[in-house]
């Protein structure tokens, strides 16, 4: 792996069309990205288990036709479905049939906030009310009940892609009254939000996290890994 691009492949939502562009713009140097689409439209609870049900198998046998060094699952809501163990879930069925190790989106949200372990931490969502809530269980299973978890409403999946990133950042400070988290999750892998971190950090003085960012940062590190023990 150390002397090639990393082969990385990337599961997302059909109608996600800010995942890979972020993948691209911020690993393009160092990583191939291919990417495998899994029906969905709206971003609901009975469509993202249709979504997991129909057509998650097909699209890892799709996936590892590329040969991946890491796949990554890239839908934090499907993740949260049910308890951690649904995303563990997730991760396992992807790795037994893509072969390669597998970063969930979840899953890589709940390490690096247990990385930062905040006292107060503010979810952010593009998500209808039932989606939001369910971000904030799965970190209150993780230890990290969210003091504020509010989100824009939002069921159409190409909606969410649409909302720019100065409509993120007000967003955000618009629910910011009365709450002060020490750290800030933006969750969704088609929300423009990883463009918004320093903006966000600069302004309200906190660690603030995405799906996205916190995604590449786990394929990096697990590639950083795998690296360390080819030379060891």
């Amino acid at each position: 792996m150390s002397d090639r691009l990393l082969r990385v492949g990337l599961i997302v939502p059909s109608s996600n069309t800010v995942m890979e562009p972020d993948f691209h713009r911020h690993m393009g140097k160092t990583a191939v990205v291919s990417t495998t689409r899994i029906f969905l439209e709206d971003v609901t609870r009975d469509q993202e288990l249709a979504m997991l049900e129909n057509d998650l198998s097909r699209a890892v046998e799709l996936i590892r036709t590329t040969a991946p060094d890491i796949v990554v699952f890239g839908c934090t809501s499907a993740g949260a479905l049910g308890t951690l163990e649904h995303d563990e879930g997730i991760r396992e069925r992807i790795r037994r049939g893509a072969g390669a190790p597998v970063v969930t989106v979840l899953g890589a949200v709940v390490t690096k906030v247990r990385a930062i372990n905040p006292r107060r931490i503010a979810v952010f969502t593009p998500y209808t009310e039932d989606l939001t809530s369910r971000i904030a269980s799965a970190l209150a299973e993780a230890g990290y009940p969210p003091i504020q978890a509010v989100g824009m409403g939002i069921r159409a999946n190409l909606d969410i892609g649409r909302v720019l990133t100065p409509e993120v950042i007000r967003f955000v400070e618009s629910r910011m009254e009365g709450c002060s988290p020490d750290c800030v999750f933006l969750s969704c892998t088609n929300w423009q939000s990883t463009a918004a971190i320093e903006s966000l950090r600069a302004k309200l003085g906190v660690p603030v996290l995405t799906s996205n960012q916190a995604a590449m940062d786990a394929v990096l590190r697990l590639a950083a890994a795998a690296i360390s023990t080819q030379r060891g």
